[in-house]
């Protein structure tokens, strides 16, 4: 039987009407349309770019709690009362969606309440398997594993449990695999991710003082600790020196003429 759940986030319009934030339905998640309202709260902003931002941390906490990210998605719908307020928000959904881009529809519709400037829908394709299987956090063409590099050199293995509630994350996380690679030395990064929730991801340094520069970095030591305050339950961090590497890729197969 396929799996199917459903994901509560508290907010008091999903009790009143009898709707989820979004259902898991198998490997596909259905976010519901998401407004700006903070849940916590019941509260609103009057700026349509903070509502935007506020309906992409609600999705994003939908989809922690369903086992996915942003780069899962796979279609996005935008509804706004005014087509005024969609330009100014595009430098948010660009951030969020960017380098995912998915299928994308803008609609001019009336919204439930006249506080509510934008709504955003989703649906995502996780690419964890329900019973098995594993997958690369971030990305979205084919997964291939960074190359054996001539040793020695340094592999940092930082496995970590998330928490549900993943506010934030993906873009810090993006701005992460974004600094590091200013690094001299930095030679590279892997990631993958359980069924079960269990996160790794293994940097590759080409010498200790790279490997000291990124530990050492006041970004990097920042987001650590809004990590330790906010998206872990738990995690642990590996150093090592590698001493001996190698690798191997399959060759393609040239294809055959065409029977027929």
């Amino acid at each position: 039987m396929t799996e199917r759940h459903a994901i509560l986030s508290g907010s008091t319009f999903e009790e009143q009407i009898g709707y989820a934030r979004a259902v898991v339905d198998g490997d596909w998640v259905h976010v519901s349309g998401t407004t700006g309202f903070d849940y916590t709260t019941m509260t609103i902003s009057d700026d349509v770019v903070v509502q935007a931002e506020q309906c992409l941390r609600n999705i994003e906490a939908a989809l922690a709690e369903a086992k996915c990210t942003f780069a899962d998605v796979v279609r996005v719908r935008y509804l706004l009362p005014d087509r005024e307020d969609f330009e100014p928000c595009r430098p948010v959904l660009r951030r969020y969606f960017g380098d995912v881009q998915p299928a994308a529809t803008m609609l001019m519709c009336g919204l439930a309440d006249p506080r509510m400037k934008i709504e955003i829908e989703v649906y995502a394709r996780r690419r964890i398997p329900p019973h098995g299987g594993a997958m690369s956090d971030r990305a979205v063409a084919p997964v291939v594993p960074v190359e054996a590099f001539e040793p020695p050199y340094y592999v940092a293995v930082f496995t970590t449990v998330r928490t549900a509630d993943q506010s934030g994350y993906s873009e810090t996380n993006a701005r992460m695999e974004d600094l590091v690679k200013d690094v001299p030395g930095f030679l590279g990064m892997d990631h993958a991710q359980t069924p079960g929730g269990l996160g790794i991801t293994v940097s590759y340094f080409r010498d200790a003082d790279a490997l000291t520069q990124w530990r050492t970095n006041v970004e990097h030591r920042a987001a650590q600790q809004r990590g330790r305050a906010e998206w872990y339950e738990s995690y642990t961090l590996h150093v090592a020196k590698v001493e001996r590497s190698h690798g191997f890729t399959r060759a393609e197969v040239p294809s055959g003429p065409a029977a027929g």
